[in-house]
């Protein structure tokens, strides 16, 4: 048992903070980098051996989520149906492993380089599907302020373990 569960940690899997928000803003050095009125905050973390087909399905299922209220207040719509915008900030923290100690090991998470052009990637895939798109500054210290619609937070990752 203790093989297929170490088998399962390893598998490249891209993972995402999803949060419906009324509103949300990333700030960089007293800066407003990002802003967004309704729609998503995704808090995207990038998996050393993730690659094109990570960032093709998390997108994929992030803009077709229904988790948008339709007329009779039930969760039909997508992002794509409500008109909604998307910011997106790098948090390679979601690739914190906090099993042993008390200090947070990241050998999971992709290295900057890497990192840095998926998550430019992930950027340019969600305005390819004519979303209003913001986002962080990758690498910096970031102050991200969201009003939480719902409240709705999801918790996505590709290789679908959760």
């Amino acid at each position: 048992m203790g093989y297929v569960r170490t088998a399962l940690l390893n598998i490249s899997t891209m993972r995402a903070v999803i949060q419906r928000v009324s509103r949300a803003s990333v700030t960089v050095d007293s800066e407003v980098t990002g802003e967004i009125d309704a729609g998503l905050l995704v808090l995207l973390g990038i998996h050393k051996e993730d690659g094109e087909t990570e960032i093709k399905w998390m997108v994929d299922k992030v803009i077709n989520l229904r988790i948008f209220e339709d007329s009779d207040g039930k969760m039909n719509r997508s992002l794509l149906d409500s008109g909604g915008a998307m910011l997106i900030v790098s948090q390679f923290t979601l690739y914190g492993d906090c099993r042993k100690g008390r200090r947070p090991g990241y050998s999971s998470a992709a290295p900057p380089e890497s990192a840095k052009h998926l998550y430019q990637h992930f950027i340019d895939a969600v305005k390819q599907k004519n979303i209003s798109t913001a986002s962080g500054r990758f690498q910096a210290h970031m102050d991200v302020k969201l009003v939480n619609d719902g409240p709705v937070t999801l918790l996505l990752d590709s290789s679908k373990l959760f």
